[in-house]
């Protein structure tokens, strides 16, 4: 059957309009998903200065510009950047979860890898307090503190951006149950134990407010590629004018490291942290979690026991095999008491963080000094030994030319006698 012309041109109209309609619906589908989009990236633009604001964003920059230290040292990121460095936080990135929020591994544009924490979401009374802890450790600079780099304050919860440490937790070295990881020495023990005690001290005394850590233990004192001991995880501390000797705040912290005069009274002071540092130093000696599984399968705190056994036996018999191998029985001795004054139920009993400091470097120096005398014993009685060595070398020489010559005068005198005429 032929087309008549009639017919292609109605035919050839359709194809036409058919064409225009769907390339129409095409147009307007993608006009839609551009507008949708730009209407999305609008929405959380003013979201993020929403949080931004509520999150005292205004006020940080402020506190930072107005301190030419602080703004060198602390920036405010954006979330994209930080999203970037995270994978869009990708849960392989984690490195760890705490009681205030969970840690991811990040790499910044200029190649620089930081730890990101994400805290857990706070109340509105706590953003200032945040702000605050955010301006004054922009301040802090300890090389046993762990480096704020600054924070993002475009989501509902601030995060902050601190140098990444490369080796992990104090906790996690204590507590491996591998051959092949390393193992600290009673050396590295009393080095780690010296510098957290000295970060701490510089926080309640040395920087320009004081600050109380609130979460002392050993999962928050990470160790860097040298395993020098950086203190970390602000995320309770809290600050105190210099002329207030404490404050009443909620209870907070870790069982097994909390300061039981602080539970009771909720009253926070420099001696809290003192309390929770004498846990770790329990940890150091004894090697046992804050609160571990005892041999009847119930849970026991490690201060508990320690208390407890060190009025029946010696503190030799009661640390962990390599501290007994390596360390002095006085050394012991004086770590364990002072980890018994500093777990002393009155906070008023227990030593500051200074005079912790200073018994640990002592300690430290003793040691240092025992070990050059005992290396320049050793390097004497391995030259008397050399020199015996020689002595006895230049003694047997001397036997063997005074043989050889014996010989040699005994063959002249045979030689002589041979050749005198019968």
């Amino acid at each position: 059957m032929q087309c008549t012309p009639r017919r292609k041109q109605n035919l050839f109209l359709g194809i036409v309009i058919g064409l225009s309609s769907g390339f129409g619906t095409l147009l307007f589908g993608l006009t839609a998903i551009i507008l949708f989009r730009r209407w999305k990236r609008n929405v959380q633009k003013k979201l993020r200065r929403k949080y931004f604001r509520k999150n005292k964003g205004l006020l940080l920059e402020q506190l930072i510009s107005a301190d030419e230290d602080a703004s060198e040292k602390t920036k405010i990121f954006s979330i994209e950047e930080l999203k970037r460095a995270t994978d869009n936080f990708d849960p392989a990135r984690i490195l760890g979860r705490g009681g205030h929020g969970t840690v991811y591994k990040g790499i910044l544009s200029n190649q620089h890898v930081v730890a990101i924490k994400k805290s857990k979401l706070l109340g509105e009374g706590e953003i200032s307090d945040f702000i605050n802890e955010v301006a004054i450790l922009s301040q802090i600079n300890h090389r046993n503190i762990v480096k704020l780099f600054g924070c993002c304050l475009e989501t509902e919860v601030p995060l902050l951006v601190y140098d990444f440490i490369p080796n992990g937790s104090l906790f996690e070295i204590l507590n491996h149950h591998s051959s092949n990881m390393f193992s600290l020495s009673w050396d590295d023990c009393l080095r780690i134990a010296s510098e957290t005690a000295g970060a701490l001290y510089y926080l309640h005394s040395a920087a320009s407010i004081s600050i109380f850590h609130r979460d002392v233990k050993s999962s928050n004192i990470l160790l860097d590629a040298s395993y020098g001991a950086k203190v970390s995880d602000f995320g309770a501390s809290r600050t105190v004018p210099i002329d207030q000797s404490h404050l009443v705040t909620n209870v907070q912290g870790t069982f097994g490291y909390l300061d039981p005069e602080y539970y009771q009274t909720q009253q926070l002071n420099e001696k809290s942290d003192v309390y929770s540092f004498g846990v770790v130093l329990l940890e150091l000696l004894i090697r046992k979690h804050a609160v571990f599984t005892a041999d009847s399968e119930t849970k026991e705190s490690l201060c508990n026991y320690f208390l407890s056994e060190i009025k029946l036996r010696q503190p030799r018999d009661i640390v962990a095999a390599q501290v007994r191998d390596e360390a002095t029985e006085e050394e012991i001795n004086k770590v364990a008491s002072l980890a018994e004054r500093c777990l002393r139920l009155k906070g008023e009993e227990r030593p500051t963080m200074k005079h912790v400091e200073t018994t640990l470097q002592l300690l430290r120096g003793n040691r240092a000094n025992s070990s050059q005398i005992d290396l320049a014993v050793q390097r004497r009685l391995q030259d008397r030994k050399a020199t015996i060595e020689n002595l006895e070398g230049r003694t047997c020489n001397t036997a063997s030319q005074r043989s050889r010559n014996a010989r040699y005068s005994l063959e002249q005198e045979f030689l002589s006698s041979a050749s005198l005429p019968r």
